[in-house]
């Protein structure tokens, strides 16, 4: 099959093109992989840093506990967003490899999921714990190279995924494998329902004050792992969520392969890396990594197979219908945690100056590439001009460098692609009418993907900022009047994700929580819900299991009816 032609995961963006030099290989028992032995890193791409656990830094595909290439032996290039220039090399697998991938994830799972106990698995996710939190700095490094972002981010986004991995490691040793549910005794007050038959053709119906038709009967539930977990992960939090998907899915005695971005794959090997330190099985983790432009053919051929049993998408709204559309075909279980145009109101009686820093630092967090970031502003007429000027001067505040510079508080772009995206919305809005009140909407000079912060004012509903999802450094701001005005506004979008309104009316807080279509809300805070222990909602852009309910994800149920003999 033509995967550029029929592929439900094809995208937009052209594959980055790389060359990369050849180490020694040894052929293993396995025809299609290539085990690489050491250095981890080939001589021709040395990092531009120093890590203190070099080994951390893997560049092969991580499977069955190997780190291996496939037979094509091409690769593809990793780059820093904030130089442009190549430092790492990847395997560019095929959806010929996946079958291998896939094989090894199987076998793992037949001794993982049968012969590993609820206690154990916690223990390995505790020892993995400890281990992301040695490595803490390490980790981080990678991300900023990587992604991007600033160090403190990477640092935030460990510790993040770090607590996550400790979550669920508890929620392992309280997964009850056997939970009884015993039909209760008939009451005294109701009349005793008469055995049934041998053949069951009288069966009568549920007798009253919910007793058991049938009393002598016993049932039992028990939950099992469904099998093997395919995580696609995105670029934005690379290492949080391979943690998320992945914690949760071992805690429940799955294995899971893991589809990094082909820009963020190193931080979901070395965390592979460590789980290998951490002592899981063979094959219970395994990195699959692959170019932009092989992407959608291996996506689908991950998703499509038979083996797999779940699917966990983190990524465009775009895309994610797509995967969707590809599991619905053999019925698998989907979780998609898709991306937002979020709005971000602020009302006359707000506090403005604490609103403006808030939305400085919610909006230019990773560049503004988070799906909860605010690309939508809408300020009450009556304070429009007061607040564009307290939050200019917030933005101008930010400093624009490379994530490991010192002070650096604004990085760029992931993607050139990103920066490209950022431009054309500007060019778009300024041609309808929009007004630039900061920054330039321009590529900065200089290598990397920079881009000034840059907010636009005098923002219409027709421009490609109101109605696309941006992940970029802009911001459009929007006079309202009126309360149901704002709503509509606020509403008018198929991808929103999460929402913030700014006001001191209690009432008016209470109506909008009720009134705005969106998964979770920001109400005179910019802190959502990312403490593991409150569940997020989910409001049209997707379905993502939360914490407190993710093993159920990666569980099936059975149901018994037992008769005592």
């Amino acid at each position: 099959m033509n995967s550029a032609a029929t592929s439900p995961f094809v995208g937009t963006s052209i594959a980055t093109t790389s060359n990369s030099s050849s180490d020694s290989t040894t052929r293993s028992n396995t025809n299609s992989l290539v085990i690489h032995g050491p250095p981890p890193v080939s001589p021709s791409f040395q990092p531009p840093f120093k890590l203190t656990d070099v080994d951390l830094l893997r560049r092969d595909c991580h499977v069955h506990g190997e780190w291996v290439a496939f037979q094509n032996n091409k690769r593809y290039a990793i780059l820093d967003p904030g130089t442009g220039r190549v430092w790492a090399t990847c395997p560019d697998s095929t959806k010929d490899d996946v079958h291998s991938v896939i094989k090894s994830s199987f076998s793992a799972f037949q001794s993982f999921s049968r012969t590993t106990p609820a206690r154990e698995r916690a223990r390995l996710l505790t020892s993995w714990n400890h281990l992301i939190l040695a490595s803490r700095m390490d980790l981080a490094t990678i991300l900023v190279h990587e992604t991007g972002k600033p160090l403190h981010e990477a640092l935030a986004e460990v510790d993040y995924g770090a607590s996550l991995v400790r979550w669920f490691a508890s929620e392992a040793e309280r997964l009850d494998p056997v939970p009884q549910l015993p039909s209760p005794a008939p009451s005294p007050t109701t009349s005793p329902v008469p055995s049934p038959p041998p053949d069951d053709s009288a069966a009568p119906a549920i007798s009253a004050r919910g007793t058991s038709a049938f009393p002598r009967r016993r049932g039992a539930i028990l939950k099992q792992p469904i099998g093997i977990v395919l995580a696609l992960v995105p670029w934005s939090f690379p290492l949080a969520l391979t943690l998320r998907k992945s914690a949760a899915a071992m805690a429940a005695g799955c294995t899971i392969i893991v589809k990094p971005s082909s820009e963020t794959p190193l931080s979901a090997l070395a965390l592979a890396c460590l789980a290998d330190r951490a002592g899981f099985p063979a094959g219970v983790l395994n990195v699959l990594t692959t170019s932009l432009g092989n992407t959608p053919a291996v996506a689908e051929a991950l998703c499509m197979h038979p083996l797999v049993k779940a699917v966990s998408f983190t990524g465009s709204t775009r895309i994610g219908k797509r995967v969707a559309v590809s599991c619905t075909r053999n019925l698998k279980r989907l979780s998609l945690d898709l991306g937002g145009n979020c709005p971000f109101i602020v009302f006359d009686d707000a506090d403005l100056e604490q609103t403006a820093r808030d939305l400085v630092a919610l909006k230019w967090r990773h560049a503004g590439q988070v799906c909860v970031a605010p690309n939508r502003c809408y300020v009450h007429r009556r304070v429009y001009e007061s607040f564009s000027s307290l939050l200019i001067a917030e933005a101008a505040k930010l400093k624009l460098g490379h994530g490991m510079a010192r002070g650096t508080t604004l990085g760029p772009l992931t993607t050139i692609r990103g920066l490209y995206k950022a431009e054309a919305m500007c060019k778009d809005a300024i041609d309808k009418g929009a007004t630039m009140l900061f920054g330039t909407g321009r590529r900065e000079p200089g290598d990397g993907y920079f881009m000034a912060p840059t907010v636009l004012g005098s923002m219409m509903d027709e421009m490609l900022m109101c109605r696309e999802e941006v992940f970029a450094p802009i911001l459009g701001l929007y006079v309202f009047d009126t309360e149901d005005e704002v709503t509509s506004w606020a509403n008018d979008t198929p991808v929103q994700l999460a929402s913030y309104v700014f006001t001191k009316n209690p009432d008016r807080l209470w109506r909008m929580f009720e009134r705005l279509d969106a998964a979770v809300l920001g109400m005179n805070t910019v802190n959502l819900v990312s403490e593991v222990r409150v569940p997020t909602g989910s409001n049209g852009n997707g379905y993502t299991p939360t914490q407190s309910t993710a093993l159920d994800e990666f569980l099936i149920t059975k149901a018994a009816a037992m008769l005592p003999s």
